[in-house]
């Protein structure tokens, strides 16, 4: 072989041997990927993207702790709770000691096992440091309700009015 030949090679060699780490380490950091769903996927059975949620394989669920929701027996540590994003609700059941800064109102991530009847058994609650956390997704839900309210609150205000002049 002509020294031409063998470098042509070597650089070939070379290609398909970054190519190939390159394809391992994006296998691996996909799938230690942490993705949580949110209550909506979850009561439809299919992400956004219309991937199908699978039930009873470990996964992620956030949104908030809706108030008065967080229930225990004295004395227990099983409790549960329902995590919501403002759209949808899912029940989750939980045994073990809760963060500090889980509260009725407050953001959590959820990991553990859909069960077929659609409540989430929980293997660990995190809550991030900052109390005030809300899940992006949630945000905007809370935005867009809140917007919704406003409107409607205008729109009462207006019938209001109308109707004040047209008593007058």
């Amino acid at each position: 072989m002509k020294a031409r030949q063998k470098r042509l090679i070597f650089v070939l060699l070379g290609v398909v041997a970054v190519g190939l780490a390159g394809w391992l380490i994006t296998t691996a950091l996909k799938s230690n990927l942490n993705y949580f769903y949110s209550p909506t996927e979850i009561v439809a059975g299919k992400t956004a993207e219309g991937k199908v949620i699978p039930v009873g394989e470990l996964m992620r669920i956030g949104g908030m702790v809706e108030k008065g929701s967080l229930s225990r027996k004295e004395g227990e540590l099983a409790l549960s709770f329902v995590v919501t994003d403002m759209k949808a609700e899912v029940t989750v059941r939980y045994e073990g000691i809760l963060p500090d800064l889980f509260k009725d109102g407050s953001g959590t991530v959820v990991k553990g096992r859909l069960q077929e009847d659609g409540v989430f058994l929980a293997e660990e609650v995190l809550a991030k440091h900052d109390e005030d956390y809300v899940p992006p997704e949630i945000a905007e839900s809370m935005k867009a309700m809140k917007e919704a309210k406003e409107k409607e609150k205008l729109g009462q205000g207006a019938v209001e009015v109308d109707n004040k002049e047209q008593t007058k």
